[in-house]
């Protein structure tokens, strides 16, 4: 049964390449932050369809040097890699020189950090952004550009009545239950990573409107992994279960509640495929992506699932909330799904076995990825 699914999984997943192609043709595809957990993913399916890659990532983070010497290992030289920062303006403009298709996807990526140190958040996220729209722009021919936002930009969601529904929190209201928050919602900043990503989310949408730029956002929720070495801030899903392979305590901020739809990357990286594959139909919107209602889970949910994995409890502690956290976030994914057909195909209890046992696999022999690390 497994062997099939993996079949028609395969099948699927060259489909979402093809559709790519022909909309973009030949030369190389670029991903900034190309070496983090969701680029590595999207360079990894590309590749195996033949295309070349381009990744450009600082590597500032602990773990992704794992993930691109994977990238060089199972590719070779098709994977071309580029140790800058989106912050040079003259790096990003010779990345983005050949180009055929962009995925922006480097990011400081942690609410907390941005909370210690919000200038270096906002030249990351928004003037990085910026300077990638900019040399963009400055082609006679620019690619299309799909640009990763966040589920941040609605804010902490205290207006939508909540409920409690046994181990979980569940909106009041009847629409929001069965299909989740919608891209109509208000645009509400909350903490200096939701308004630099907020900022970036709409410069791409106006160089869209303003200079006809082919561009997409989305409005990304949980999404986890392969190749994700998650955090307490960022990837949590894969932090969990580390901690939890490490025997180390799980920190519940609030009280464990809190709802999100979750959604696996190889799940992720079609919705990306075919975003760029229908850039013509697509391009100024921003669409909300996750798992949507059928799949979610409460923090204290997914811990009780690793209990059943490992056959034991992990350790748990809990915490005081912390700053712009929505008790309950689940996508609205219809109008993407209406306008490309396409749907989430694995589910939470699947995708999570899925990833339990790559970071078991991957972590035999390796060092110890601490509570700092992300990808």
């Amino acid at each position: 049964m497994r062997r099939a699914r993996e079949l028609t999984d395969r099948t699927a997943q060259d489909r979402t390449v093809a559709d790519l192609s022909r909309a973009v043709g030949d030369g190389p595809v670029l991903i900034t932050g190309g070496a983090g957990f969701v680029g590595c993913n999207v360079a990894d399916r590309l590749l195996r369809a033949g295309r070349e890659v381009v990744v450009l990532d600082n590597l500032s983070r602990a773990g992704v040097d794992r993930n691109l010497a994977w990238l060089r290992a199972t590719h070779g030289d098709r994977v071309r890699a580029i140790v800058a920062d989106v912050r040079d303006g003259d790096a990003v403009v010779r990345a983005a020189r050949d180009a055929a298709a962009v995925f922006h996807f480097a990011a400081q990526v942690a609410v907390t950090t941005s909370l210690v140190d919000p200038v270096d958040d906002f030249e990351v996220n928004a003037r990085g952004t910026l300077n990638l729209l900019e040399a963009l722009r400055e082609r006679s021919d620019p690619p299309p550009l799909l640009f990763t936002s966040t589920n941040k930009v609605y804010g902490d969601l205290a207006d939508v009545a909540i409920g409690i529904d046994g181990r979980r929190y569940g909106p009041v209201d009847a629409d929001v239950a069965a299909y989740g928050v919608g891209e109509a919602r208000r645009l509400d900043f909350h903490s200096p990573y939701g308004c630099s990503k907020g900022t970036a989310d709409q410069y791409v949408l106006d160089y869209a409107r303003s200079y006809g730029l082919r561009a997409v956002v989305f409005r990304m929720s949980c999404i986890y992994g392969p190749h994700q070495f998650g955090t307490e801030d960022q990837g949590w899903v894969a932090h969990f279960l580390i901690r939890a392979i490490e025997g180390r305590p799980i920190v519940l901020y609030g009280d464990g509640m809190q709802v999100r739809d979750v959604l696996y990357v190889d799940d992720l990286v079609d919705a990306m495929l075919r975003a760029v594959g229908h850039v013509d139909e697509l391009a100024g919107r921003a669409f909300n992506i996750g798992g949507g209602p059928a799949n979610t889970t409460s923090l204290v949910e997914l811990v009780e699932r690793i209990a059943v994995l490992r056959g034991e409890a992990p350790s748990v502690t809990f915490d005081e909330w912390r700053t712009g956290d929505q008790r309950y976030y689940v996508s609205d994914v219809r109008a993407f799904a209406a306008a490309t057909g396409w749907t989430p195909r694995t589910g939470v209890a699947d995708g999570v076995e899925r990833l339990y046992a790559w970071l078991v696999e991957s972590r035999a022999g390796a060092p110890a990825l601490h509570a700092g690390a992300a990808a």
